[in-house]
């Protein structure tokens, strides 16, 4: 990439282009991506390097839009997807979802319930467990996180409602056919589980991010290499996608601000 190209590249761009490169490989499967960045970043997948990957409009469709927000008007319906086949589509594992998490640890177990105090009573009420026991068991789950901090990458979550690496061994083969905690990726750095144990690694940090700055937002202990890797840039294919074709609102900037 040239560097005037590179020079239009901002840190929102880098964490669309790492969700995308979180459904490779993936073929002809659900995407879900939630959120606003997640879906940016599985348009960008499907547009590019996954063109079968199918996308849900959020409500009751499957769609074909590049765009990441179509207005209702501008949709192009490729079949009904009520909430009733969706069941169906998460219980045969043929989904990749990428939630949130308020908190996760170094398996991958995800809160979104509650914060604080004890399960049945916490001291602050998020969502609840929503989808996340069924999404982990049954499906490829990755997170978005757009404020990395101690505070969200913890030692122990509050609430286990999505679970990770450890807790599923733990139930053995009950829970290894579809399971897969695949990634994890933040304003700051994109993670993996691809260790013996598989406890968090550092795969990379976005441009501009050092790994003392990532240790300093994670409140356990990562397994890092003596070579860490920057996440790589858009191409210019790919950033023409994102501001001319899936985000030209640019909507991303707001979740991901750039670095001051």
């Amino acid at each position: 990439m040239s560097d005037t190209l590179s020079q239009l590249v901002r840190r929102a761009d880098v964490c669309a282009v790492a969700i995308a490169d979180c459904f490779r490989g993936d073929g002809e499967i659900l995407a879900n991506p939630i959120g606003t960045i997640p879906m940016i970043g599985g348009r960008l997948a499907r547009a590019t390097h996954e063109p079968d990957l199918m996308m849900t409009d959020g409500e009751a469709a499957l769609i074909a839009n590049d765009e990441a927000i179509p207005a209702v008007a501008d949709r192009a319906y490729e079949t009904y997807n009520p909430y009733r086949r969706m069941f169906d589509v998460v219980w045969s594992g043929r989904r990749h979802v990428m939630m949130g998490a308020t908190q996760v640890d170094r398996y991958g177990n995800q809160n979104i319930a509650g914060i604080g105090g004890t399960p049945d009573r916490p001291r602050t009420q998020l969502l609840g467990f929503r989808g996340a026991p069924g999404n982990t068991i049954n499906n490829t789950t990755s997170y978005w996180v757009p404020s990395q901090s101690p505070k969200v990458f913890v030692e122990s979550v509050d609430i286990v409602t999505g679970i990770g690496w450890d807790r599923a061994a733990q139930l053995g083969p009950t829970a290894s056919r579809f399971f897969e905690i695949r990634r994890v990726v933040s304003n700051l750095a994109v993670f993996d589980f691809e260790t013996p144990d598989h406890r968090m690694r550092l795969r990379s940090t976005h441009p501009g991010v050092t790994v003392d700055d990532v240790v300093s937002a994670t409140g356990f202990e990562l397994v890092i290499d003596d070579d860490v890797a920057t996440s790589r840039l858009p191409t210019p294919t790919e950033l023409r996608l994102l501001d001319e074709v899936i985000d030209p609102a640019g909507t991303r900037f707001n979740e991901v601000p750039d670095p001051a």
